[in-house]
């Protein structure tokens, strides 16, 4: 992979002209695509994703799912002068920072070097949660420091994680938590994501009914540390 290399996804010429010309003067490579044509390609060739929303063909948010899925440890950031709370929580559902237009391209660096920073750390080292689990994301793997053995996660517990830990430090609303999951709408009063969170903390706290991993915000949802 590329030192510093970002795939920036921009259909606006005059736009994706001046990001490209500001973001090489800060030492960044840039690979400026008009469209998400052949991005599924080059995405495990970038450290980092800028993408627009608003694209010809596909959409952003399809586009940005697609690229998930083909570099699941390459980080994305959505730009878009789209600023509702629905476009960003669905944007956030596989993105991992979301910037509105118009911007400054300062905030708009030092946003891709936390990611950066936080892909490195994220997928390259082990991640610690509380003072005795160990998550490995490049292996998929979940550790008791404890004791040395494995935690054996469900298929759902695991994606449940990950996903916390691609938000790290950010309190996620159930329905949001929920519909990246599952894939389909929140039905208000649906308990299947309490139950899953549940057995998870059985499963990674020292004490469930007291936890220090996964954080309830009541009436809000979830949060995990790092």
């Amino acid at each position: 992979m590329k030192n510093r290399s970002i795939l920036y996804i921009e259909d606006n010429e005059k736009i994706g002209s001046w990001v490209k010309e500001e973001l090489e003067q800060q030492g960044f490579a840039v690979q400026w695509l008009l469209s998400g044509e052949g991005a599924e390609e080059a995405v495990s060739q970038h450290e980092v994703v800028i993408l627009d929303i608003m694209l010809p063909g596909l959409d952003g948010f399809t586009v940005g799912k697609r690229l998930k899925k083909a570099a699941p440890t390459v980080p994305i950031l959505l730009l878009s002068a789209r600023t509702s709370i629905d476009d960003k929580v669905d944007g956030l559902q596989f993105a991992d920072d979301y910037l509105t237009k118009p911007f400054h391209t300062e905030e708009l660096v030092a946003r891709l070097k936390v990611l950066i920073r936080r892909g490195g750390t994220t997928y390259s080292e082990r991640i610690s949660l509380g003072n005795h689990i160990e998550v490995d994301p490049a292996c998929q793997m979940v550790f008791n420091k404890d004791t040395g053995e494995e935690i054996i996660l469900t298929g759902r517990q695991h994606q449940i994680l990950m996903y916390f830990l691609r938000h790290p430090n950010q309190v996620l609303p159930k329905e949001q938590i929920y519909e990246a999951i599952w894939q389909e709408a929140y039905i208000t009063g649906d308990k299947t994501l309490m139950v899953h969170i549940r057995r998870l903390r059985q499963k990674l706290e020292r004490n469930p009914d007291s936890p220090e991993i996964i954080e309830t915000l009541k009436g809000i949802g979830y949060r995990v540390k790092q």
